[in-house]
């Protein structure tokens, strides 16, 4: 069994505070809103294809949101949920590029070659271009698709580009995180650019708007424009509530007696956030989308716990394989939904909704095989049984290999020292180093001695590198089966093997010096020519001896700033 210990508070203080009450299946939580008589009436069958509106929110905490017992208002997203069908069996990726990359592709992120980390700004990748995306799919359907927000999914030449991969019309950034209202981003000290973008050109004279607001005022404009009667496909992908932590004055007041700085900003971001999907479902019933409208709402990745997210009761945080870091928030809300007003405990991956999407706007799927995603509308929509029966978390060959694994922990058959997860019904196996592993309840306390995010922390798991749960019973993953079950273990890793057997190599290309701002008019974009593409295509990446000639004065530094956040990030200084 393992041994628990409390750094610098008691259990029974966090009990006292309700830290440690929170019931997963709480009725005043997450149970079923009672059904309102007049709405019993079952939606006709779909006249025409349906407009889409998919909103996706950045580090985010599973915790973070009101229906979850959260100290910050939501109450858009409240109601949007308690009208619509909760996803409280929902999965995502622990970062950014790969939640982004499985949502456009329907694969695992094994499939696409994006299995470790994120695309970084001066790094040649991108989505492969053979993957047929998402929206590429909506438009052979007849739909008029847009993106507004985070890409975050490689721009180095301009095929990448939003709008090379399907949408109509973009505005947002392409990198991973930028200043909320400059929409500058350094990617290392003085590797520095603009990154706000209209379509393929750099927007400059949108700098010092708030981007939620901007985003929003856009979703609107494109609304108003629109014909609701042709199908529309709108992708919202916020900044917010990504780091820094920016939000407008008037927000952060409303929390001002949060004594936790880091944890008031983010709330304020959060509940401005809320207010902008208000805005959206607002506009969306004053252009006459609404009635034949559906409202995808889902995190990205769990929150940041040092960056003021939360995701209590469960284990871990962002970056992680446990469940903090790959369980998120999820709903659907749409007049369209058969069975509304309930909680849907069906297993749904993030990869589901590109078949799902696609099916509901009677699209073809039959020239895209292979697809990891299962099409999980009847379970949302009439609460019949999800398709889906496992997840693969991942498999990262290349994240640092964990010191206590072997190929003998892992019955012979797999190395338990390289970082995977699956889930297979009800059990979930981790091996190799599943990143963070801490309970970390939420960031209200002010003046907290020591490391306030430290406050639970497992003391004998330091030196494995198999981990077993049930997750069904355990979904906090407290209790670790793999001593008990050997044979569920060798079962789950029989399966990691089948998957890994399919995966296609990583592509994690060296950053290259030439996609530095500077050279590109001080803005982040496509810097890679139309010879160097060709040349680096024909040998899987740019020259490694180019590189080594033209490596910047500042790598060194820019490592060695790396390599101590790594540790503060790993608690290991």
């Amino acid at each position: 069994m393992a041994v628990y210990a409390l750094t610098g508070f008691s259990l029974v203080s966090l009990l006292s505070f309700g830290y440690l009450s929170w019931d997963w299946m709480k009725p005043g939580l997450v149970a079923d809103v009672a059904t309102d008589p007049m709405e019993k009436s079952l939606p006709p069958t779909f006249a025409r294809p349906p407009h889409i509106i998919f909103i996706l929110t950045d580090d985010q905490g599973y915790h973070d949101v009101g229906y979850h017992g959260s100290d910050i208002q939501t109450p858009t997203l409240d109601r949007l949920a308690a009208e619509g069908v909760k996803l409280e069996n929902y999965y995502i990726q622990p970062i950014c590029t790969p939640s982004r990359s499985q949502l456009i592709t329907g694969r695992y992120q094994i499939h696409t070659g994006l299995q470790h980390s994120i695309i970084r700004p001066r790094q040649p990748n991108c989505l492969p271009l053979d993957q047929v995306t998402l929206p590429q799919k909506l438009q052979e359907a007849g739909y008029s698709t847009h993106m507004v927000g985070k890409w975050h999914l490689g721009f180095y030449k301009k095929e990448c580009l939003p709008t090379r991969r399907g949408f109509d019309t973009f505005l947002g950034s392409l990198t991973g995180n930028v200043d909320y209202y400059t929409y500058d981003n350094c990617d290392g000290p003085g590797v520095c650019g603009y990154d706000l973008h209209e379509g393929e050109d750099v927007a400059w004279d949108q700098s010092g708007k708030y981007s939620t607001f901007l985003y929003t005022q856009r979703v609107s404009k494109i609304l108003a424009s629109h014909s609701p009667k042709e199908p529309i496909f709108i992708y919202v992908a916020f900044q917010a509530v990504h780091t820094p932590l920016q939000s407008p004055k008037e927000y952060i007041y409303r929390y001002r007696s949060m004594g936790n700085v880091a944890r008031r900003k983010y709330a304020a971001m959060v509940t401005c956030m809320d207010e902008a999907v208000k805005n959206i479902t607002w506009a969306l019933k004053k252009y006459g989308y609404y009635d034949n409208s559906v409202i995808v709402f889902s995190t990205d990745n769990g929150g940041q716990t040092f960056s003021g997210g939360s995701n209590w009761p469960l284990r871990g945080r962002k970056g992680t394989y446990w469940e903090a870091g790959v369980r998120g928030i999820g709903f659907v809300h749409s007049p369209l939904i058969k069975r509304k007003r309930r909680t849907s405990w069906a297993l749904v991956h993030i990869t589901d909704w590109y078949p799902t999407l696609v099916s509901l706007a009677k699209g073809n799927l039959s020239n895209v095989p292979g697809l990891d995603g299962y099409n999980v509308w009847p379970a949302i929509s009439e609460g019949k049984e999800s398709p889906r029966t496992e997840i693969l978390h991942n498999i990262d060959p290349l994240y640092n290999h964990a010191k206590y694994g072997s190929l003998k922990d892992g019955f012979g058959i797999w190395n338990t020292a390289v970082q995977a997860s699956i889930r297979v019904g009800e059990w979930k196996l981790l091996t190799g180093d599943p990143g963070y592993s801490d309970w970390i309840p939420p960031q209200t306390l002010t003046n907290f001695p020591g490391s306030w995010w430290n406050l639970e922390r497992l003391t004998d798991g330091l030196r494995k590198s198999v981990w077993l749960f049930n997750i069904t019973a355990d979904p906090y993953e407290r209790y670790d089966l793999s001593d008990q079950r050997p044979d569920v273990v060798r079962t789950l890793l029989m399966r990691l093997v089948h998957y890994n057997q399919t995966a296609i190599p990583v592509r994690y290309p060296a950053e290259n010096p030439r996609a530095h701002p500077d050279f590109n008019g001080g803005a982040w974009g496509p810097w890679a020519s139309e010879d160097d593409v060709e040349e680096w295509e024909g040998i899987g990446g740019p020259p490694k001896g180019r590189n080594k000639k033209k490596k910047c004065k500042i790598c060194k530094l820019r490592s060695f700033f790396r390599k101590l956040n790594t540790r503060l990030m790993s608690n290991r200084i």
